[in-house]
C-alpha cells in the first residue's frame, strides 16, 4: 500500500490550498480514506473522512472551510482547504485502513502565515 501526499505549502490567512493522495496497492474503491495532520507539540487529529459511499465527515474546527472529495478512476482523495487560518499549520497525512493496519502516507507541509 502507498500513499502519496502532495499539495502543501505558504499560504496567507484567508488563503485557500487543495491537497491531493494518490492510492495503490488496495482496491480503492471500496476504502475509506482520511487526512490526519499534527501541528508542532500536538498529537495528530483526524481531520476529514469520506466513505466508499462519499459520505463525508469533518472535525468541527473545519466545518464549512474544509471538504474531502474522492476521484475512484484516478485513485485520488483531495482535501479542499478554504479560509485557512494560522491554526491550520500542520502537516498533513493521507490515511486508509488495510487488512486491520493503518498506512500513512508521507505528510505534506502546511503553513498558514497570518
Amino acid at each position: 500500500v502507498q500513499l502519496q501526499a502532495s499539495g502543501g505549502g505558504l499560504v496567507q490567512a484567508g488563503g485557500s490550498l487543495r491537497l491531493s493522495c494518490h492510492a495503490s496497492g488496495i482496491n480503492f474503491g471500496i476504502k475509506a480514506m482520511n487526512w490526519h495532520r499534527q501541528a508542532p507539540g500536538k498529537e495528530r487529529e483526524l481531520v476529514a473522512t469520506i466513505s466508499r459511499d462519499s459520505t463525508t465527515n469533518y472535525t468541527d474546527s473545519v466545518k464549512g472551510r474544509f471538504a474531502i472529495s474522492r476521484d475512484n478512476a484516478r485513485r485520488m482523495v483531495y482535501l479542499q482547504m478554504n479560509n485557512l487560518n494560522p491554526e491550520d499549520t500542520a502537516v498533513y497525512y493521507c490515511n486508509t485502513q488495510h487488512w486491520g493496519r493503518n498506512f500513512w502516507g508521507k505528510g505534506t507541509q502546511v503553513t498558514v502565515s497570518s
